[in-house]
Formats: C-alpha cells, sequence, structure tokens
C-alpha cells in the first residue's frame, strides 16, 4: 500500500489524511450545487459543512478510541494519530447529525432539508475516503484466493503482510458511488422534506451489514450473536430509517414550496425559470439571511 502519497520538503502527505479532504471537498461541491436548486446559498452550506467536519471527526475518533479502549490505554500517544486511521463512521455520523442539528438550529433552517441537500455528498465524500483506507492498508477484509486479493500490513503502515485478502475498501467505494447515484435519482424525484436525508441512512446501513461478514473476525470483531458491532448498529438505523420513511410517505411535508424552479445542476428536474414579476411565485423560505420574522428554527467502527 501507499501510505504517503507523496512528500513536500520533509514534511510527508499521508494518504488517509488526502483522500479525507479530497472527500470533504467533494462533499461539499455536491451539496453547494443541490443547495442552489432549493434556495440555498453556498455560504450556508460551506458553513454547515465545515461545522459538521470537525464534529464528525471528533466524533468518529472517540468512539474508535473507546471500542478499542484496551489497546490505546496501553499506547495513548497513537489516540492522536489520525494519519494512521482509525475512524468510527458510526461515531462520525452522531457527531455530524448533532452539528447539523445545532447549527440549523441556530440559524433558523430546516435540519432535514439541509440534510436532504447534504446526503449525496456524504455518499460521494464517503467513497473517496474509502480509497483512503485502501491506500493506507486498514479496514481490508477476510482471506481469499479471489484474483484481485490484495495483501495489507497489520497493523498499518508497519507491520507484517497479511495472506491475501478480500480488499473491502474498495467494494465500500464502489457501492458507496452506486448509492450517491440513488440518491441523486431520489432528489430528482423527492416527494418530501427529509427524503433523501433518511434514503442515505437506510442506504448505508443495507451496505454496511452485508460488507461487515467479509471484515468479521479480522478488521471487525464479532458482538453478539455472530454479529460485530456495526452490523448490530446497522440493524438499528434500517428499523428507524424504514419507520421513519414509511411515515414520511403517509405524512411529509412536501419540497415543492421551497424548490427554486429553473436552477441547472445535479437533480435538475426540468421546472420553468423564475419569473420575478409573477406574483403567483412565492419566495424561498430558506435562505442564508432570512429575516428575523422568518427564522422559525425547525428542525467513521470505519
Amino acid at each position: 500500500m501507499h501510505s504517503i502519497l507523496f512528500r513536500i520538503g520533509p514534511f510527508p502527505i499521508y494518504s488517509y489524511g488526502f483522500m479525507l479532504m479530497l472527500a470533504f471537498l467533494a462533499a461539499t461541491a455536491v451539496a453547494a450545487r443541490l443547495g442552489r436548486q432549493r434556495g440555498i446559498q453556498p455560504e450556508s452550506i460551506f458553513d454547515l459543512t465545515a461545522f459538521i467536519l470537525v464534529s464528525a471527526i471528533i466524533g468518529a475518533r472517540a468512539l474508535y478510541v473507546a471500542l478499542g479502549w484496551s489497546y490505546f490505554q496501553e499506547h495513548p500517544d497513537r489516540i492522536w494519530r489520525l494519519w494512521e486511521g482509525g475512524l468510527s463512521f458510526h461515531g462520525g455520523l452522531v457527531g455530524g447529525l448533532v452539528a447539523g442539528i445545532v447549527y440549523c438550529r441556530r440559524r433558523g433552517l430546516s435540519f432535514l432539508r439541509m440534510g436532504d441537500v447534504v446526503a449525496p455528498g456524504v455518499a460521494l465524500g464517503y467513497s473517496i475516503g474509502r480509497i483512503g483506507c485502501f491506500l493506507n492498508g486498514c479496514c481490508y477484509g477476510g482471506p481469499t484466493k479471489l484474483p484481485w486479493a490484495c495483501r495489507f500490513h497489520d497493523p498499518p503502515i508497519t507491520g507484517p503482510l497479511t495472506p491475501p485478502s478480500h480488499p473491502t475498501q474498495i467494494y465500500a467505494s464502489i457501492v458507496n458511488l452506486g448509492i450517491f447515484g440513488l440518491l441523486l435519482w431520489t432528489f430528482r424525484r423527492q416527494r418530501a422534506t427529509g427524503q433523501v436525508l433518511w434514503s442515505y441512512l437506510l442506504f448505508y446501513a443495507v451496505y454496511r451489514f452485508g460488507i461487515e461478514f467479509l471484515r468479521k473476525g479480522v478488521t471487525a470483531q464479532v458482538f453478539a450473536a455472530g454479529l460485530t458491532q456495526a452490523q448490530w448498529a446497522s440493524i438499528g438505523m434500517v428499523l428507524a430509517a424504514g419507520a421513519v420513511l414509511y411515515w414520511l410517505s403517509r405524512h411529509g411535508e412536501g419540497v415543492q414550496a421551497f424548490k427554486r424552479p429553473g436552477v441547472e445542476g445535479f437533480g435538475h428536474s426540468g421546472s420553468r425559470r423564475h419569473d420575478p414579476t409573477d406574483p403567483s411565485e412565492k419566495p424561498c423560505p430558506i435562505t442564508s439571511d432570512p429575516s428575523p420574522q422568518s427564522r422559525t428554527p425547525e428542525h467513521l467502527n470505519t
């Protein structure tokens, strides 16, 4: 693997951190483009994603360290070595969701509406981030005789090589690229606020439950009843997301009222151009700088 992509003078540029940054930039760009179609100015997206990034990394690292506390207790200096890998997605998800809720409440924005815009970019970013895992040599699967099997250092970077193993990082990258496409499709046909966000949580949980079977006993440990911790978490996510999506299909708030017609880009639905002289057209209730009267708060194991 290539844990160090290149060097700038004496400073190494680690593949894991580099790909995480690339993932963040790609996710933000997609969210900003989709946000324009919902009347959300890019500045609001940039502020939100930066807030989410910091909180997600803290949450992801905190859960990873907590799950492996017996090791980190003996090696406390490794707690801060993020460049070596070690982010729990479920911890990052919780941190990101909390940050998103706090930000949206403070700005008087709808968390679900913002989540619908951000979710596709998260899927794309996850796909890119898993390439960083592959280059770093973490999060691989069990031994296999398949022709595309790879060998990884265990532990990453400095440890001995594993037997030929499933490159589950590549599987994850491909599957989540497909999830990105599904979310764009859902975004174009969205009927209820929150549908895209909860669809992402459902798709991710199904993917993660399945891929853990290839990682179980290698880079994912059995927790109970033959299932890993991530699989149990995924079961909970499937039940919660499925229930919410069912409720949204029957009682959810529609999205037509806050779509900005005529904005090209990802998920463009081909609606007509906005005519400011038409009194029948209502202004979009989500803006980056709403008036005080309109501010009504609404609501990486790797």
